[in-house]
């Protein structure tokens, strides 16, 4: 995915919108040649799209969502922050695709006016990027910079350069040696070891598209022993395949080198070694990062944030992909607006505050503070709720503000029942209004109780007297 990053790019500066127009506008975009395949149904990125959006307010918060999962996206693919935030700012146009979208995918939501959560948006959009990737392949930062534009092939021939061409060379000869068959008809040891393990050819088909070396590691040298050591380390043989897709550079890593020090270095760190499993599974990059890449991460949350070793062991084991996150866009910015809120980060590591939010829910550091983090924390402020109740549920920022947490918060407080700020946003509907019946209902039985034994202790008073 280097080759990504060898695209030329012009800043184009973000239009925003008026966070507090209230009037409903229209995005159209005119009709476009570019066209992908989306599983087995044909998805015409050039398709006419005329939608009506609810708020210019809502609008925004779905393109910083958007803007957010893009970026994610694109990281994985193998670009620097640097490469993708470039990318985003001259993809504003395909931002608003993505909104187009999502509206479709969910359009009887927003027929009744609900609005989305942001694990919906993500799980809309995410398998839709996939299948540009697949389609696209390495011209899909141009597909996306250039929307809307010029057709992929006409791309092809404007924008990759000699050196690309080599490259999409390269790959294709790695693509044909997945599935090289020998004079015995069968297929090459390291790819039917790899199928033996759980891996459909497909599977590894798109490893190499992504990652063209993988077709050349050797078996005895390269892939054999990074899986014989990972299934020693306690991962089950089938979570092998997810492991491997997610990062098969793993394979070409030393295993004297670079993984075991790297482990040595980490459980220094306080990372539990009886975790390795859980950890790789979650986050399997972690251990092809730079030894720089994670001191200044790490030196970051210890000596700045004021965390102590053993709680950035936990975090690590919790939440590993905080070492992707880029310090100065996404770690400190948040860090410090939570710190101006009047919370106390250092005091967060005492009791392991931090951790809990972290750990519980990773992606608070892709939110926008204007958008999400800023205004979802002001109206935290008049709930009858502990900041304690938010570090247990940080999945607070993930629900929409006017479609879930201002109604179901204005029921509880009318009601005047007492429900934990979990059970107020995470029940479906049906759940929530089920659980506000049975403390209804308890609490009247209370108040009938206590009502019954005030008369009898008023009755017993007046014998008294007389």
């Amino acid at each position: 995915m280097k080759a990504w990053s060898t695209f030329q790019t012009l800043k184009l500066p973000f239009s925003p919108i008026d966070a507090f127009a209230t009037k409903r506008i229209r995005i159209c975009f005119p009709q476009l040649s570019i066209s992908c395949r989306a599983g087995s149904s044909e998805a015409v990125l050039g398709e006419s799209v005329n939608l009506t959006m609810a708020s210019s307010t809502v609008l925004t918060a779905e393109k910083e969502e958007a803007k957010a999962v893009l970026t994610l996206f694109l990281r994985e693919q193998g670009l620097s922050n640097l490469v993708a935030a470039r990318t985003i700012n001259k993809s504003e146009n395909f931002i608003d695709h993505l909104i187009s979208k999502l509206h479709s995918v969910h359009k009887t939501r927003y027929l009744v006016g609900r609005e989305l959560s942001t694990l919906e948006i993500r799980e809309a959009l995410v398998p839709y990027l996939d299948s540009l990737f697949e389609e696209h392949g390495d011209v899909l930062v141009n597909v996306v910079e250039n929307f809307p534009g010029p057709s992929a092939k006409e791309a092809d021939r404007k924008v990759v350069t000699s050196s690309n061409a080599s490259l999409h060379t390269k790959k294709l000869r790695a693509m044909a040696r997945v599935s090289e068959i020998s004079s015995e008809g069968k297929l090459p040891p390291h790819i039917r070891y790899l199928v033996n393990l759980g891996m459909e050819l497909d599977q590894i088909k798109k490893i190499v598209r992504k990652f063209p070396a993988f077709a050349y590691y050797s078996l005895d040298g390269k892939i054999k022993p990074v899986v014989e050591f990972l299934l020693n380390l306690g991962v089950p043989q089938s979570d092998i395949p997810f492991i491997l897709k997610k990062r098969p550079q793993l394979c070409g890593i030393s295993l004297s080198d670079n993984l075991i020090p790297t482990m040595a270095y980490l459980e220094g760190w306080g990372v539990d070694k009886t975790q390795w499993a859980k950890v790789i599974y979650r986050f399997p990059a972690l251990l092809t990062y730079s030894r720089q890449k994670l001191t200044t991460t790490l030196a970051f949350l210890h000596e700045e944030v004021g965390i102590s070793k053993q709680s950035i062991g936990k975090i690590l084991t919790r939440c590993p992909h905080i070492i992707s996150y880029h310090i100065e866009d996404n770690l400190r910015p948040t860090i410090e607006y939570f710190s101006s809120m009047g919370v106390d980060v250092a005091f967060f590591s005492t009791v392991r505050r931090l951790y809990t939010m972290i750990s519980r829910y990773g992606a608070l550091y892709t939110f926008s503070l204007e958008v999400n983090l800023i205004p979802k924390w002001e109206f935290f402020l008049t709930m009858d709720y502990p900041s304690s109740e938010l570090v247990k549920f940080p999945q607070y920022f993930g629900y929409s503000l006017e479609e879930r947490i201002k109604p179901r918060y204005a029921l509880v407080r009318e009601s005047g029942v007492k429900l934990l700020l979990n059970q107020v946003l995470s029940l479906s509907k049906s759940e929530f209004e089920t659980t506000l019946k049975k403390k209804l209902k308890l609490q009247d039985r209370q108040a009938t109780m206590k009502a019954k034994c005030l008369g009898d202790l008023e009755s017993r008073v007046a014998e008294l007297d007389l």
